[in-house]
């Protein structure tokens, strides 16, 4: 799954979406004048650096500009600006494509020994070993904190006003009986508009924030996964050992994934120098326990659940979305890895699992990229087998059993240690697909309420989320002249019936709020009204000037 490229693949459509959504830039500007007007000062130097690129790339988007007033192209930047920058200082300067502020980014890299771009995939030698890796460079001091300054401060929407917005989205018949939602203001943590936030409902993918939450505190952003080979000493027996990394790759394209072909090439050297020119391979998949098949059984959104696997177990050239998958990942990529040795000189003969020996001595290593990143990928793809991976990565981190039972319970113990509220809610999974997951409004954590500052390790809870119209599974579900575009940030969750969105946004004034919406008995018939219903709240929220 490649990662996003936001603005090498959002040029074009941003020059579109400036067309279009012109006419409702001159509607916001008339509404928003007063807060826009200290925005102005605030984003003043950015404004003129935006627009001297935009004018080198296109003169006819030049022409139009200009047509604009001052105001209102201080409106329009700001708004397209706040696509990389939600939940940060607006001052620090605009995303880059690994979601980190560019200003940051060249901030980290002036610093010694701390690595490349915050998150990338090829921050450090991502295939090479987890001891010789840097780190990533630093991240904000807060995940999740208020703008404030200029752009935001005592500027909280009004809660009748808000509820008088959105009540008719969110109680619209489309979205079924049994429906939840909360919106919060992140800098004070006070709910500004609430509907049955106390009931827990099925949440589906918006699960995955939760793992995300858990497996940045519990394992922290910087952990690598490693996939090894290991000989018994003094034989010629080899194995190759699961750690976890379902982004391993056996393509030659690795984007910065740890890669398999580079496994082969420093295992056979390694071979070379004992002198070794024919061995035994086996596979060791005991990192894991429990059952490998989720409850919903064979399924094309996940493959088995084991420690080993090549690309996903995918058995098309698919790097996200549904897909068949094979139905022994362990064992084929053992197979993948034996033709590579085969082809570097090494003759091999294979014997399927068997464990790594106490003693046995590392052959050589690969490691995926920083926890971070996967974390990202996950979110912005809805990817499953990063999920339950990553959950069983917090079991084995906090004691419980590396298992979906364990999984669970060990992303339930890690929310309660950051303090999320817990009351009524339930894990079954670590991706959401199972339906024995339960969440209110309030434990979902970019809407849980806390005064608290949260971890920074946290950060990439954020910057994973899809960016409306941009990236992932958002990027087609909000229309190029839709409001929220560019805006929202935020989690989708859909199974038969279930339909949800979690994330955040900032509103007219500049404030930061968090929200979470949930419908667990949506008629299959409505199912595209209740996504638009749900989406169309998220815009309203961007365009709140509810004070």
């Amino acid at each position: 799954m490649r990662e996003p490229k936001v603005w090498r693949a959002a040029r074009p459509r941003v020059v579109r979406v400036v067309h279009g959504v012109k006419p409702g830039i001159v509607r916001v500007t008339r509404a928003v004048k007063p807060g826009a007007a200290r925005v102005a000062q605030a984003v003043k130097p950015g404004v003129v650096r935006v627009t001297s690129a935009v004018t080198a790339r296109s003169s006819q988007l030049t022409r139009n500009t200009k047509k604009l007033t001052t105001l209102q192209f201080t409106a329009g930047a700001a708004t397209l600006g706040l696509v990389f920058s939600a939940g940060a200082v607006a001052a620090a300067g605009p995303w880059d494509s690994s979601g980190q502020r560019t200003a940051e980014r060249d901030w980290a890299a002036s610093r010694e020994g701390q690595g490349g771009a915050d998150h990338g995939r090829s921050s450090g030698t991502s295939s090479g070993t987890a001891a010789g890796a840097p780190k990533p460079a630093p991240s904000a001091p807060s995940v999740l904190a208020g703008l404030g300054g200029a752009s935001g401060a005592g500027s909280a929407p009004d809660s009748a006003a808000l509820a008088a917005l959105l009540d008719p989205f969110l109680k619209s018949p489309v979205l079924g009986p049994r429906r939840a939602a909360s919106v919060v203001d992140v800098e004070t943590g006070e709910q500004l508009y609430s509907q049955n936030a106390e009931e827990a409902l099925t949440p589906a993918s918006t699960t995955k924030i939760a793992t995300a939450v858990a497996a940045l505190s519990a394992v922290g952003p910087d952990h690598r996964l490693q996939t090894r080979t290991v000989l018994d000493p003094d034989s010629a027996e080899v194995v190759l050992v699961g750690g976890g990394d379902p982004t391993l790759t056996a393509h030659k394209d690795t984007e910065g994934y740890a890669s398999l072909r580079t496994l082969a090439d420093r295992t056979a050297d390694a071979l070379d120098k004992r002198h070794l020119k024919e061995i035994t391979l086996t596979h060791d998949v005991s990192l894991y326990e429990g059952p490998e098949q989720h409850t919903i059984g064979r399924n094309g959104n996940l493959a088995l659940v084991v420690p080993l696997m090549v690309d996903e177990a995918r058995l098309d050239d698919s790097s996200s979305g549904s897909a068949d998958r094979d139905p022994d990942p362990a064992g084929d990529a053992t197979a993948e890895f034996a033709d590579l040795l085969e082809e570097r000189g090494i003759k091999v003969r294979t014997e399927g699992d068997a464990a790594a020996p106490k003693n046995a001595k590392e052959l050589a290593a690969v490691s995926s990229p920083p926890l971070a990143t996967l974390v990202e990928r996950m979110l912005t793809n809805s990817d499953n087998d990063i999920a339950e991976a990553l959950a069983r990565h917090v079991a084995l981190a906090t004691g419980e059993q590396p298992s979906f039972e364990g999984g669970a319970a060990a992303i339930k113990k890690e929310l309660k240690k950051l303090e999320v509220p817990l009351k009524g809610v339930e894990f079954a999974d670590g991706s959401g697909l199972s339906r024995g997951n339960a969440l209110t409004p309030p434990s979902s954590p970019p809407c849980s309420p806390s005064r608290r500052p949260r971890p920074p390790e946290l950060r990439p809870v954020l910057t994973g989320l899809p960016v409306a119209g941009f990236t992932g599974t958002l990027r087609t579900r909000y229309p190029s002249d839709a409001t929220g575009t560019g805006i929202v940030r935020a989690k989708t969750g859909t199974l038969s019936n279930v339909n949800t969105l979690a994330g955040t946004v900032v509103d007219a004034d500049g404030r930061l709020l968090a929200f979470a919406f949930l419908a667990a008995e949506t008629p299959l018939g409505n199912t595209d009204p209740a996504k638009k219903a749900l989406t169309d709240a998220t815009s309203t929220l961007a365009t709140c000037g509810c004070r």
